[in-house]
């Protein structure tokens, strides 16, 4: 232990295990007294350790950010897409693609510069006012000038503004949901522990910044400030995690790869097959570029944003606002959900559920009150009588809604007596105090003694082990009994093994009510036991049946919580979580689990309690090094890491924080876990969605290719010029996959298990439907333009009859691809009336585009008769054919699998 002299700055560096240390060692080590700091002192310090504030990071550029935006490969071959289009001079061509470009570097310029400021949430966490003892006088100082070794005293409402090791406390009790996950306030002592390895949830000899004082007085001296706080520590966790990429952006850039390699190898092989066919070079060139561009679905990053944008407006309905766009799709493909416990499976608050009473069982369901339920003045309202008077917390009626204030587990008890028939409100009317004994950990109870109902009695409520060895009888089916210790514990038991938090209820009358004599007198043993009151936070509506339609979708739930572990299991086991008899992991035992064996232990442990934001963290990256598609909810600042390292982070939006909100991806406007559920559907509608236009535009993409570069190789004039293919690509297409972004959700879409996490955005079998359909598409192009030039000798009429063959192939393959199973003919037509208008538009623009002499010239194009529309009709009908008969046979294929 260092001595009193010396520098005693540079002593307090190595922090030791503060809450194993004696109070006397604690003053040793920071140089510090009952007197506090002197000015200097604290000044010196201040400038040693720097502010109590948590370091803001610098955020990046705004230049930087946007440069980011064309990091993708799809974006970066539009650019030179873009560069090569302006040197060819066709300058409405690089300036659509342009545009392009521009729209989606803004949007995602806007969502990336909201998520850096997760960090930076942190500070509002920081007290502005802090009272401490300084040259021995109380006194009110900035929260961020606490340095170590400062005496801070704390009451109740206020927040604590830096980690502290209590000296003294008075019935001081802590909301620590925001770091440890704990759904109860915790009770403080002063006294150390032994247990160095002692888990943060359980230091009761240490608050921390951030937290909250929920009842009772208390003072300690400051141990950690800034970033050596627990705060601090979870804020340079969160910053060594970057958020992954989403499923989505890595299927994109596979596919962009693949368009890329593609798109310049069928350039390149159209320009050499046309040079070798003496075709001029210079014109060659031109083709092959607008064959390049035309191939390349520019119009995907506009739909894709735009399909994501309905799918944040269709989860905002569903309780679900989402933060960025990518996270919409993710929640689709999402394999696990880790969901917190407290206010997102349960309702964050307790409530009492069972009543043992005169040895009978009482179930308090939460329905209004039913004054049926007990009588006047029967085993049942002499407990519920107890939980009223001996009671700190308050219930009031404000516009017509019940409210309570105070420990949620006394606000509790309030709530079962109003339920039962019994005012509270009433109750203390009549009641007069006249001595009480706050609950403190060690005392293990609390009493008051009072007059009510023109007697002088004491009302206990405790641990039923300690209220047990203060009483010498009991209320049984007929009466006062000598009391039966085993019984009353069995009961006790009883109601554990459900999760239940239980408080045993006492009373005795009083003939001496001398406030000075209150402990001696439950000291005698002369209680009288009236029964067990059992509680926990029930869960949520609708949670157990999101839970099994998770499971049902190939979904797996898991609970990470603070909470303890026999709570948190058995509310894991209610909801389908964990099976009867399953195991939960608990924060020690994750520290002694290698990361093979945690690998192990997260494929079949469902439950895990007791955690610190490393463990959670640990948990998340190991189940994305197993390749699950991971989505987390968490609403405290120890979530804020996971939130941030998970394939999608959901934040609670009612009862989180904003460092949660500003760590994740998605926000419950709720909390309910049945929410996610919810937007897991719309999650997969997007995704399908996303499939379905990615699936047109490389369809027709690829029949522009085979139709060009055949009629290439067969030595014919071109089949389109270069302003077509680009008019074919840019305004026909750009009406019908702007579309599909609105489809409805298919049959059965939660029914099927999620997307493999290696397959792309093309399935293995559209990647064959793409085959098909582009070469049926092709072929019939190509068979238009040989008729039409045979027939009328116009290499014009035969382009403009290839070109209106083309247009009226999309618009029949829409009918392909609005299901990758479904038959077309089973797809109802209205079900999405603005795809069935843009498909008329786009056939309208094109049939007025060749009758308009102006852009008869830009396109050069010419008016084909009826005849030609009829023959293109039935030409193009076919590749309906094509796709119902593979949809059929992939159908058959599966029923026999």
């Amino acid at each position: 232990m260092p001595s009193m002299t010396g520098d005693p700055v540079e002593t307090i560096i190595d922090q030791p295990r503060w809450h194993t240390l004696p109070v006397p060692d604690v003053e040793d080590w920071l140089r510090t007294s009952r007197h506090g700091l002197s000015i200097d002192e604290a000044a010196a310090r201040l400038e040693h350790f720097g502010p109590n504030e948590i370091e803001e990071e610098p955020p990046p550029t705004a230049i930087a950010v946007f440069a980011r935006q064309f990091k993708s490969p799809l974006i970066a071959i539009l650019v030179v897409a873009a560069v090569v289009t302006a040197l060819l001079d066709e300058w409405i061509d690089t300036w659509v693609i342009t545009a392009v470009l521009l729209l989606n570097a803004i949007i995602g310029f806007a969502q990336e510069r909201r998520a850096e400021e997760s960090v930076r949430a942190l500070q509002s966490l920081a007290a502005p006012q802090a009272r401490v003892i300084r040259n021995g006088h109380e006194r009110h100082i900035e929260g961020r000038d606490l340095v170590p070794g400062d005496l801070v005293l704390l009451e109740s409402g206020a927040r604590v503004p830096a980690d502290l090791r209590l000296t003294h406390v008075n019935a001081l009790r802590i909301d620590e949901s925001l770091l440890t996950g704990e759904s109860l306030p915790v009770t403080k002592q002063a006294e150390p522990l032994d247990d160095e390895d002692t888990p943060l949830a359980d230091r009761k000899p240490m608050v921390y910044a951030g937290s909250v004082v929920t009842s009772g007085r208390g003072r300690g001296y400051v141990t950690a400030t800034g970033a050596t706080s627990q705060l601090g520590a979870i804020a340079n966790l969160m910053r060594g995690e970057a958020s992954p990429d989403s499923p989505l952006q890595v299927r994109m850039a596979r596919l962009a790869h693949l368009i890329g390699i593609i798109v310049v190898g069928a350039a390149v092989v159209s320009f050499l097959i046309g040079v070798l066919a003496d075709q001029e070079p210079s014109d060659m060139f031109r083709f092959a570029v607008a064959l390049a561009v035309s191939a390349i679905p520019e119009g995907l990053p506009v739909v894709l944003t735009i399909t994501l944008a309905v799918g944040v407006r269709r989860m905002a309905q569903r309780r679900a606002l989402v933060r960025r766009l990518a996270a919409v799709e993710t929640l689709g493909s999402t394999t696990v959900i880790g969901s917190d416990k407290t206010g997102t499976l349960t309702e964050n608050r307790m409530t009492v559920q069972t009543i043992w009473a005169g040895t009978d069982w009482w179930t308090i369901d939460g329905s209004p009150a039913s004054t049926s339920l007990m009588a006047d003045t029967g085993p049942l309202r002499r407990v519920l009588l107890v939980g009223v008077l001996a009671n700190e917390a308050e219930l009031y009626i404000e516009d017509g809604t019940e409210h309570t204030a105070g420990d949620p587990t006394e606000a509790a008890l309030l709530v079962a007596a109003a339920r039962c028939g019994l005012e509270p409100i009433l109750a203390r009317d009549r009641y007069e105090t006249i001595a009480e004994i706050p609950f403190e950990s060690e005392r293990g109870y609390s009493a008051t003694i009072g007059t009510f109902e023109g007697k002088t009695a004491m009302f206990v409520k405790g641990a039923p082990e300690r209220i047990v060895g203060m009483s010498s009888r009991m209320l049984g089916p007929d009466g006062v009994e000598d009391i039966d210790p085993e019984a009353v514990l069995a009961a006790a038991d009883r109601m554990a093994s459900d999760g239940l938090r239980v408080l045993a209820m006492a009373d005795m009358e009083v003939e001496d009510p001398d406030p000075s004599r209150v402990e001696t007198l439950i000291g005698t043993g002369g209680l009288t036991l009236l029964g067990l009151q059992g509680m926990l936070d029930p869960p949520r509506a609708g949670v157990a049946e999101a839970v099994e339609g998770c499971r049902h979708s190939g979904i797996r739930p898991l609970m990470i919580t603070g909470d303890h572990a026999a709570t948190a299991l058995a509310i894991a086991e209610r909801l389908g979580i964990a099976d009867h008899g399953s195991e939960a992991l608990t924060g020690g035992d994750i520290d002694e689990l290698s990361d093979a064996d945690l690998a192990e232990a997260v494929t079949r442990v469902s439950v895990f309690a007791r955690m610190t934001p490393e463990h959670k963290l640990r948990i998340v990256q190991t189940l994305r090094g197993l390749g699950e598609v991971v989505a987390v909810t968490g609403d405290g600042v120890n979530d804020a890491p996971s939130l941030r390292a998970a394939d999608i982070g959901i934040a609670m939006g009612r009862d989180g924080t904003d460092v949660a909100r500003e760590a994740s991806d998605m926000v419950l406007i709720d909390d309910n876990f049945a929410s996610i559920y919810a937007a897991v559907h719309e999650g997969r509608v997007t995704f399908d969605n996303v499939r379905k236009v990615t699936f047109f535009l490389l369809s027709t993409g690829a029949a522009e290719i085979v139709a060009l570069t055949s009629g290439l190789l067969l030595g014919w004039p071109l089949i389109l010029l270069p302003t077509q293919i680009l008019w074919l690509n840019l305004v026909t297409n750009g009406v019908q996959d702007v579309a599909m972004a609105f489809e409805p959700a298919e049959p059965g879409i939660l029914d099927r298990p999620p997307r493999p996490v290696k397959e792309g955005v093309i399935s293995r079998l559209l990647w064959k439907r793409t085959l098909i359909v582009g070469i049926v598409m092709a072929l019939g192009t190509l068979a238009m333009f040989r008729w039409e030039y045979d027939s009328s000798g116009s290499v014009e009429a035969a382009r403009t009859a290839a070109l209106t063959t083309m247009v009226l192939f999309q618009a029949f393959h829409i009918g392909n691809v609005r299901s990758e199973r479904i038959s077309a003919f089973r797809t109802p037509v209205f079900s999405n009336r603005f795809l069935i208008v843009a498909v008329i538009v786009a056939l309208g623009i094109h049939a007025i585009a060749l009758y308009l002499p102006f852009t008869q010239f830009i396109l050069t194009v010419e008016p084909i008769g009826i005849d030609a529309w009829l023959r293109s009709i039935a030409v193009a009908s076919t590749v309906i054919v094509a796709g119902e008969i593979h949809k059929a046979w992939e159908r058959r294929r599966g029923a026999k699998a």
